[in-house]
């Protein structure tokens, strides 16, 4: 008989159950997803064996079944061997609820379908009866997290916030149980956000807005709960605690996004390999460390005035547990509906005869979410999103630090301080609670208000040496602070700004320069910014200014070009030539600059003509020398070119085909991903190409990629592939 499915369903559910001595698994925020596989393994495994030794013939059917079976088991055992702590909990949770809730559904067709043919087996393969078994299977918890995600969304969305209990459960079911998890979980949030916005997923970014909002709310509750646990008979200010730590700060230090942490403490994240701001999610560039002189007087004043003393931090980061917790673990003796035990579902002193009859164990579940309430959900965003893991990598600046337009430009750790970040809309970035307004050596809001007004009347002045401070000091006050960003723009700066950018004095010009690239990363100021005229005179530092203004030029314009309508208006005004002058002769951070102004500009069709004719593949393709460092920015702005005629041909006529090919066997994930989604379009414009790509040795690291990318990489290399392959066979018929 054929059993060749049976055979496999076997060995797939022993690798499975053999996983349970893994030292990561309890620590698995899906862990109760296993216990449950485990328990329907424990219950399939007898009877298969029984069949497997019978003469038994399995209908067609059934043995589909046991391929579908065997699937699920084994990508269940795949997604608990892969789980990464740096990835989306929230995500990996729902990809394993998933095929948990496909893994009961279809063992319980299986047993269906044996019960249905139960009178032609034999009598020893139906002890204990299949009847059993589902009843058995019916009992295995099927408790869904993504109905509750869905059903807090959707209050969310109509006003009513979820609540406190609400917001405890998500964060049970998806292992969000520290304050550390929970700001670690919107860094990733923020970067899977960005990586749908540049592919205009509008409904997966519409999705991930909604679970960001969420993890905010998961802070505030955490912060309170932190906050009435203080013992501080009045309410500590927000801006005196550590974002990590929740307690008041002994020591606070600012990190280069210009927030501050308690030194301990921060240390502590950065040693964890997490190059970002826990509370902006903006990339850092470096670990160094600045002592907050002002919020250590003010918090010291503070704790003198309300009696107050203040927390040991070394002693708080050296305990078990330094990060406040929103959920306590369970202890080993919870034996509930959280799955912290495996479910009895035979005993196991008679689990070894096939012919013992199965009991039903007395820890049953029930279905935690009542079913109608389920008809309320909206359809939602496929839970087949693949959750990267953060990537964070020191690169060498030294004032600011570029945030990323997307995942396909550059890495959350390549983005920089003075450009905009494209993340989720800022609200969620000035939520009370989770990002106050941190006190610096700018001193109040009023104070700084009337501070600009005098600063703008110097820009106006007809002394050099009156611009050259006035500048200066806006650059400052603008640097770190969004507060100060928006009275900036308030008072009416940018105008005086934009005039200035044609100032024959270098140090204004570059000056002037900057603090507009410091105010355009408020999304309001972006507006402003274009609106006032400023993209023709920004070109003009981008041909006559120094080094530093040229770059800062580009990283403005990059910075505006985030909105659509500004992608023309930047083309049409004559940006792209002296980019692309600077992408070919600039500095190193000059090169990067232009790269990822040309890519936010190329996305608008008209845009990549113009980036073709001014000469931009061969500066791109000569980057793609590990050694220039700009592998990855290359690589991405080429994949787009590659869309238009101009741009395959370019590419292949410039040399490009070897470089990309190199990408695809040597390149980063992401690199890959961009180089094979060019090389299909070289291939699919020309034979002469696909010939020259498949010369080039494409083929084997193409194939390994299919096994080991991206999802977007996987699904580009294999139409590659099937690609050559069909060019092939037309060949052999002609």
């Amino acid at each position: 008989m054929e059993v060749s499915w049976l055979r496999v369903l076997l060995d797939n559910i022993s690798s499975y159950l053999s996983i349970s001595s893994m030292d990561t698994l309890y620590s698995n925020p899906a862990h109760k997803y296993y216990t449950r596989g485990e328990d329907i393994a424990k219950l399939l495994q007898p009877v298969l064996e029984n069949l497997v030794g019978s003469d038994a013939s399995p209908s067609e059917l059934l043995n589909n079944g046991f391929e579908e079976l065997s699937q699920y088991i084994d990508e269940l055992r795949e997604q608990f061997q892969s789980w990464e702590p740096l990835s989306s909990r929230i995500f990996y949770v729902l990809q394993i609820e998933s095929l948990a809730t496909k893994l009961r559904e279809s063992s319980l067709e299986v047993f269906q379908l044996l019960k249905h043919c139960e009178q032609h087996l034999p009598a020893d393969l139906v002890s204990p009866s299949f009847e059993d078994c589902i009843e058995l299977v019916k009992l295995v918890g099927r408790d869904e997290v993504s109905c509750t995600i869905d059903l807090a969304l959707i209050d969310q969305k109509e006003g009513n916030g979820p609540t406190s209990e609400v917001l405890v459960k998500i964060a049970e079911s998806v292992g969000l149980r520290s304050n550390q998890e929970i700001l670690i979980e919107g860094v990733v949030l923020a970067s899977l956000k960005e990586n749908a916005e540049l592919t205009e997923n509008n409904t997966e970014a519409e999705f991930i807005e909604g679970l960001i909002s969420l993890i905010t709310h998961m802070h505030d509750h955490l912060t309170n709960i932190k906050q009435s646990q203080l013992g501080c008979s009045v309410p500590v200010p927000p801006d005196f605690r550590c974002p990590l730590s929740l307690e008041l700060m002994t020591d606070p230090v600012i990190v280069t996004s210009g927030q501050t942490y308690e030194r301990a403490f921060i240390e502590k994240w950065f040693d964890m390999g997490l190059m970002v701001c826990p509370k902006t999610r903006q990339p850092l560039t470096q670990t160094s460390l600045t002592p907050n002189f002002i919020v250590k007087a003010f918090i010291s004043n503070w704790c003198e005035s309300n009696n107050v003393n203040l927390p040991d931090p070394l002693e708080l980061v050296q305990s078990s547990q330094p990060f406040p917790l929103l959920v306590e673990p369970a202890s080993d003796d919870d034996d509930d509906e959280c799955d912290s035990q495996p479910l009895s579902l035979v005993d196991e002193s008679e689990r070894g005869s096939s012919s013992s009859p199965m009991k039903i164990g007395g820890n049953g579940r029930t279905e935690s979410l009542d079913a109608t309430k389920c008809k309320k959900l909206r359809q939602v965003l496929s839970r087949s999103v693949s959750a990267p893991g953060i990537v964070f990598e020191l690169d060498s600046k030294t004032e600011r630090n570029t945030p990323p337009p997307a995942p396909a430009v550059t890495s959350v750790s390549q983005a920089r301080v003075e450009t905009v970040r494209r993340l989720p809309s800022a609200r969620h970035f000035h939520h009370p609670g989770i990002i106050p307004a941190t006190i610096r050596e700018t001193g109040s809001s009023s104070s700084i208000e009337s501070e600009v007004k005098k600063l703008i009347e110097d820009l106006k002045s007809s002394s050099l040496e009156a611009q050259r401070e006035a500048t200066a000091r806006i650059r400052i006050l603008s640097r770190n602070s969004t507060d100060n960003r928006i009275v900036i723009a308030r008072c009416g700066a940018i105008d005086s700004l934009v005039n200035l950018l044609y100032s024959t004095d270098e140090r204004i010009q570059a000056d002037a320069v900057t603090c507009l690239l410091n105010l355009s990363i408020n999304d309001n100021n972006k507006s402003v910014i274009a609106d006032s005229g400023a993209i023709e005179p920004l070109i003009h530092v981008l041909r006559t200014g120094n080094l530093e203004a040229k770059e800062n030029s580009a990283a403005t314009l990059f910075s505006l070009s985030v909105i659509e309508e500004n992608k023309t208006k930047i083309g049409e005004a004559g940006a792209i030539e002296p980019l692309v002058e600077l992408l070919g002769n600039g500095s190193l951070r000059g090169k990067k600059d232009a790269a990822t102004a040309l890519f936010n500009l190329s996305i608008h069709h008209e845009n990549k003509a113009k980036v073709i004719e001014a000469g931009a593949v061969r500066y791109l393709v000569e980057l793609m020398d590990p050694a220039a460092g700009m592998v990855e920015k290359a690589v991405v702005v080429l994949a787009n070119l590659a869309t238009v005629k101009e741009g395959k041909v370019a590419i292949g006529e410039e040399g490009g085909i070897p470089v990309l090919v190199e990408v695809v066997e040597l390149g980063s994930a992401r690199g890959k991903e961009n180089a094979t989604a060019a090389l299909l379009q070289l291939s699919m414009h020309s034979q002469r190409f696909c010939n020259s790509i498949i010369r080039e040795g494409a083929i084997p690291p193409l194939v390994a990629l299919t096994k080991s990318g991206t999802a977007r990489a996987k699904e580009k290399a294999h139409n590659l592939l099937k690609y050559f392959k069909s060019q092939k066979q037309g060949q052999r018929r002609g």
